[in-house]
């Protein structure tokens, strides 16, 4: 929420069992054809995350609570199905079939930007990308959201903090979000999941309904994410992130090797 990040809260969405995870293939209406860009993979071994360490905790209280249903009850109008896991484990279920479900990355990619304009007032964000978008170069709206993410989304993805980082101007500015080990990666499992479900949705997002260019820098080696608020995105072809491998230990891809055992696994079952 990847908030599915503040584009999960303002972004929402409990371990995922590798060898039961399902996989739904649900209804879907017809989609005019669309441009696409996908993740292409060879794997990343689950030794070379966990080496990390152990991931940071974060104790959610009683708002986050009320973030993470109300993202739910917006994915499940989406999907149309609900998982019948509690809390974020059935959180993690719905994001799978919304991705599932899907007839291309870029249907996926279009039902979350509607999710996260969903959690918001319509003229919120509106008055957001008129009024505070254009203070002192977009400067002023990039900080603002980089705090609110931290308030209302490490429910999501975990401990994070705000940190500088480089905009385009040159010049430096606190409208950096560092995630230090996101668990919306860490338990979905899944490279497909964070780009099309989070990382895509939600720099279109930011970008086209409040104003603000947001380049997200997941590592699928530490889950760790950097968010670069004001700093715009790289062309899709030139994006290294949508040629990541997909991980070892992705439950999607284990599933697709035991029904189809004669496919190239080295690519991602959405590639």
């Amino acid at each position: 929420m990847k908030m599915m990040p503040l584009a999960l809260t303002l972004h929402a969405p409990q371990t995922v069992m590798v060898s039961s995870s399902p996989i739904y293939l649900l209804p879907t209406s017809s989609l005019q054809n669309r441009t696409s860009f996908r993740a292409f993979c060879s794997s990343v071994s689950p030794e070379t995350i966990h080496s990390e360490g152990s991931k940071a905790e974060y104790k959610p209280g009683i708002l986050d609570h009320f973030f993470l249903n109300s993202f739910r009850d917006k994915l499940v109008k989406e999907v149309g199905w609900d998982s019948e896991k509690p809390g974020y484990g059935g959180l993690i279920e719905l994001a799978k079939a919304l991705m599932m479900n899907s007839r291309s990355n870029s249907h996926t990619k279009d039902a979350a930007v509607r999710i996260l304009k969903s959690l918001f007032p319509p003229l919120l964000l509106e008055l957001y990308k008129i009024l505070i978008a254009p203070i002192d170069g977009g400067k002023v709206a990039a900080m603002m959201v980089a705090r609110v993410t931290v308030l209302t989304c490490q429910w999501l993805m975990g401990t994070c903090k705000v940190n500088s980082v480089d905009l385009p101007d040159g010049t430096s500015c606190n409208s950096g979000v560092f995630v230090e080990r996101c668990k919306y990666l860490e338990e979905s499992k899944c490279v497909g999941i964070c780009i099309n479900t989070c990382k895509l949705p939600t720099q279109s997002f930011f970008k086209d309904y409040m104003g603000v260019p947001l380049l997200m820098e997941p590592n699928f080696s530490d889950y760790s994410c950097q968010f670069k608020f004001g700093v715009s995105p790289p062309l899709p072809e030139d994006d290294d992130t949508l040629k990541e491998p997909c991980l070892d230990v992705c439950p999607i891809a284990n599933k697709r090797r035991e029904i189809q055992r004669n496919v190239d696994v080295m690519k991602c079952p959405k590639a």
